[in-house]
């Protein structure tokens, strides 16, 4: 036998099992959310549809800005409307609890709701000034003292069980929704980071990988925040929401929830 043909043999071992290597290999991570497409897809977004990184961004926050600001007193009413039970009229339900609730019950005291800012209003400063402190894409109805342990802690996995909020998790720098929430949480987050650029009197809200942010007009963790968006896709709730903001109060539209991919294409 020559000597080239165990090195032949050799070789084409390797190279056999180089592929069965790379056939094996787990996924790092989780694929990107499928296209969708949106009735207003040749029409609101029309500008923005094809486009991806800052581009996509800029596109969308042209598109978004245009939009009907409404006074803080009013974001009450809107939320009885735009929360409410889909099983029960007379109810809201809650974000990180999904709990059903009066909606009579708003107000200040222990077993009332009020109104969540997703995005903190200390991360920017903007308070509950029309615009970010009363944007109906990211406010929404929460039991008190669930609105109170999360305060304004960014978003991250892990941490010990909330109290009256099954499923929620919170540590001393972070909050963890409910699996039926993660992807509500990122969307709204990130719909405000592309709302508000800086050009308006508002900071510029950005997403990071922090998770002491503070009085910063950041949040994080935007690692965690893509994570749930592909975890947790747009529900019925979440998309009639969206068309009740932009078809009876605000006049724009949240446009992850309408094109969850879109999380991808920019970050």
């Amino acid at each position: 036998m020559s000597v080239a043909q165990p090195r032949r043999r050799k070789a084409w071992a390797a190279s056999i099992a180089a592929v069965l290597v790379t056939l094996t290999l787990p996924a790092v991570t989780a694929p990107p959310a499928s296209a969708t497409t949106s009735p207003y897809d040749s029409t609101y977004y029309k500008d923005a549809v094809g486009k991806t990184g800052p581009v996509l961004k800029s596109s969308l926050h042209t598109i978004i800005s245009s939009q009907r600001k409404i006074s803080y007193d009013a974001v009450w009413n809107a939320l009885k409307t735009l929360d409410q039970d889909p099983n029960n009229p007379n109810n809201v339900i809650l974000l990180y609890s999904g709990t059903s609730r009066a909606k009579s019950l708003n107000g200040g005291a222990v077993g009332d709701w009020n109104r969540e800012h997703t995005w903190a209003q200390s991360h920017g400063g903007f308070g509950t000034s029309a615009g970010p402190g009363t944007d109906l894409h990211h406010l929404r109805a929460t039991d008190v003292q669930v609105n109170s342990i999360r305060g304004n802690k960014d978003f991250d996995h892990g941490g010990s069980p909330v109290n009256g909020a099954p499923g929620s998790y919170t540590d001393s720098n972070s909050f963890e929704p409910r699996d039926a929430d993660k992807g509500d949480v990122a969307r709204m987050l990130l719909y405000m980071t592309v709302r508000y650029e800086g050009g308006d009197s508002w900071a510029d809200l950005e997403p990071n990988e922090s998770t002491s942010n503070g009085s910063v007009p950041y949040h994080g963790r935007l690692s965690v925040l893509k994570q749930w968006n592909e975890q947790d896709p747009p529900s019925a709730f979440e998309k009639r929401r969206n068309d009740i903001v932009f078809g009876t109060y605000q006049g724009n539209r949240n446009p992850f929830v309408d094109h969850p991919e879109w999380v991808e294409a920019i970050w």
